[in-house]
């Protein structure tokens, strides 16, 4: 199978990517046949409790709480110039990865008049808990599972009717990552109401459902999207690194396949349903 576009990479310019390279990633991608790359850099405007972060990025944080630093657009987009130079035969898009854009829609439009983004993610990664924002990963040790996704599932609307800076919707399942007894304990069918809720709003809004391969997306929420009206996937290995570039994408497309979606004309695009 000829490998599809991964959609949701991070180089060197994503605060979080220390160990990111947007042209070792570019080589990666002709090395593996990938035919099109997004970079998606992450820009995070909610301050978030820090966590375990605070061992790889202490400079970023202070009583406990996490502020990212602002994308340098115009020297992302620089590198992204020379990029294209350089790999001619690959198609590379300039974009980003916007957590909670419904929260920060002034920002975000100020970031993107800077320069041309041709993808735009929306992520939904922090919840407020109590009078801060958290991670999935740091509500879970003091909060029912359930009740967390549950929440989650249910900020996705708000987040649709909140911001048309996004086309794509990232990871739906961004919470299992750190599921209590791993990913296999995540049964999908404890939480179908509110996952077709959140997918018929994504589909109403005319977003991109994202087939994040970092945690392989359950089959049954896939094929849950195409029955709440959704038409559009891309695929991200959510890369950090240039050696993870790519990453589960040949799983991903199959599982694309038989629920029916298929390539569009150009790499790039998301893949389509027939009808």
């Amino acid at each position: 199978m000829t490998l599809p576009a991964d959609g949701h990479v991070h180089s060197e310019w994503s605060w979080d990517a220390d160990r990111g390279a947007m042209e070792a990633t570019c080589a990666r991608a002709v090395e593996l046949g990938v035919p099109a790359v997004s970079f998606t850099e992450h820009v995070d405007f909610t301050p978030f409790r820090a966590g375990f972060l605070v061992e790889n990025f202490g400079h970023l944080v202070t009583d406990g709480i996490l502020l990212a630093p602002v994308l340098d657009v115009a020297g992302y987009q620089e590198s992204v110039a020379r990029c294209r130079a350089k790999f001619p035969e690959l198609r590379i898009l300039a974009g980003m990865e916007v957590g909670q854009p419904h929260l920060h829609v002034s920002e975000v439009a100020e970031l993107l008049a800077q320069g041309t983004f041709e993808r735009v993610i929306g992520s939904l990664h922090c919840l407020l808990d109590g009078d801060e924002f958290a991670e999935p990963w740091e509500l879970f040790p003091h909060r029912p599972a359930d009740e967390v996704f549950r929440e989650y599932l249910a900020e996705i609307p708000r987040m649709v009717s909140g911001s048309e800076a996004f086309e794509v919707f990232a990871h739906i399942d961004y919470p299992v990552r750190s599921w209590p007894g791993g990913s296999d304990a995540f049964e999908p069918g404890d939480f179908e109401d509110e996952l077709r809720h959140a997918l018929s709003a994504l589909a109403a809004g005319e977003r991109v459902l994202e087939i994040n391969t970092r945690v392989p997306l359950h089959p049954t929420i896939l094929r849950w999207w195409r029955e709440c009206g959704g038409r559009r996937v891309t695929f991200g290995s959510d890369a950090h690194t240039p050696d993870a570039l790519g990453l589960g994408l040949a799983d991903a497309a199959a599982l694309a396949e038989s629920a029916g979606f298929q390539p569009d004309r150009n790499p790039e695009d998301p893949w389509t349903t027939a009808n």
